[in-house]
């Protein structure tokens, strides 16, 4: 189990073409999912120890969160060399989830403590404590509101200061409902998810639930590095190289990684 800037930033569509109008009497089409493969640009280690569940980048470094009971742990990580810079472990009794950074404050949830604790990102000193009912598998935050999953087939929406819940949708890939969404990461007014056990990723319009892409991540591990490796989970935007960082639990690698069709 338990991570739009689109054109001219994360890929070049050269396909393009605007929509003819449709008017009220035509059969609407069924809305086209645009197929996306991630392409690696740097390859970067990656702690085999670490059961990655949230990931995310700032100023320079990236924020890693790792699971398990008794092995759960909140990370600063080097994106350059992959070196741990910082750790500090979460009781035996969390099982520890997705992570956001919410202007100076990382906000972790866990899997069914009904917990979600705050850090200072220079520290990793807990600060505070929220509580909130049922599971929690990711988060991230799109400026406004953070956005949670729990394994299910939706995108809940919580106060970034309160966590209350302020109203879900569904998501649907293909007029489907799509279940076990995982580690997310908002990227200009879109969400990426990992999907639980899964070689893709999705990007989802939080407005109206509809997968709009669909990433083929399948292949970055050999098999003599898939033989130790868990499920594709971790995905971090760092938006000054418009690039994200996509990984696994207990991967031996980290990857710097564009979208394109």
């Amino acid at each position: 189990m338990v991570g739009a800037l689109l054109v001219g930033t994360l890929w070049t569509i050269r396909s393009s073409s605007p929509s003819p109008s449709v008017s009220s009497e035509q059969r609407v089409a069924p809305a086209v999912v645009r197929s996306l493969r991630v392409n690696v640009e740097r390859k970067i280690p990656h702690d085999t120890e670490a059961f990655t569940q949230g990931l995310v980048w700032e100023n320079g470094v990236l924020f890693e969160s790792t699971g398990l009971r008794g092995e759960s742990d909140l990370r600063r990580v080097d994106p350059a060399t992959g070196e741990v810079q910082a750790l500090v472990t979460i009781e035996e009794r969390y099982f520890a989830e997705g992570l956001a950074l919410v202007d100076d404050r990382l906000i972790m949830i866990t899997l069914d403590e009904e917990e979600a604790f705050v850090f200072d990102p220079n520290t990793l000193e807990r600060v505070s404590t929220f509580s909130y009912e049922g599971a929690g598998w990711g988060l991230c935050y799109d400026g406004q509101r953070l956005v949670m999953t729990d394994g299910g087939d939706r995108l809940t929406f919580r106060d970034p200061e309160t966590f209350a819940d302020l109203g879900s949708v569904q998501v649907r890939l293909r007029g489907q409902p799509l279940r076990e969404l995982n580690e997310l990461e908002c990227v200009g007014g879109a969400v990426y998810a990992n999907v639980w056990g899964e070689e893709y990723l999705v990007r989802v319009d939080p407005d109206t639930g509809r997968v709009t892409h669909q990433i083929d991540a399948s292949g970055l591990l050999s098999p003599e590095e898939r033989s130790g490796a868990d499920v594709l989970n971790g995905i971090a935007w760092n938006p000054e190289r418009e690039t994200f960082y996509i990984t696994g639990k207990w991967w031996p690698t980290m990857f710097e990684v564009t979208f394109e069709e």
